[in-house]
């Protein structure tokens, strides 16, 4: 038993290794997905404002400009990993209203049916942000790097 205990040890040290490297490679992968998609919707903003207004969002051509910014703008930080769980939760708002809005069956089959919840287009982006927004940046991340550098003051 106490070799099944000091090997799992083992394999959690492992994993507990790995989880910054793939943290970058979320916050990287989706960060660039998510702000090529803000790049794409500030060059057709009349078309993303149509689909809104479809979707009967409130001010479609206002609101495409705000999803488009926060998705470009969002999606850079949380690459860089600047005030990442901050933009994690910005992200995990916008891309539940997203759920909500195009893909509200999804949204609620998470139990009834989950792969339906799992296919929905908004899934992959929610997940995600919802991922780091519970894990933080990790240790490869301005946020890490500017912690280091600026120490809270210790009280006596």
């Amino acid at each position: 038993m106490q070799s099944i205990a000091k090997l799992y040890a083992h394999v959690c040290a492992l994993l507990n290794r790995l989880q910054s490297p793939l943290l970058l490679a979320i916050r990287l992968y989706w960060g660039y997905e998510l702000a090529t998609d803000g790049w794409g919707k500030l060059h057709n903003l009349s078309r993303v404002a149509e689909y809104f207004t479809t979707l009967g969002l409130p001010m479609p051509a206002q609101t495409a400009l705000f999803v488009s910014l926060v998705e470009l703008i969002g999606g850079t930080t949380l690459a860089l990993g600047i005030l990442t769980r901050a933009t994690a939760m910005v992200l995990f708002i916008n891309m539940t209203v997203a759920f909500l809005a195009a893909e509200k069956d999804a949204f609620f089959s998470v139990f009834s049916d989950p792969d339906k919840f799992q296919g929905a287009s908004a899934y992959n982006d929610w997940f995600a942000a919802l991922l780091i927004l519970i894990l933080g940046p990790g240790l490869i991340a301005v946020d890490t790097l500017l912690k280091r550098w600026v120490k809270p003051e210790t009280q006596d």
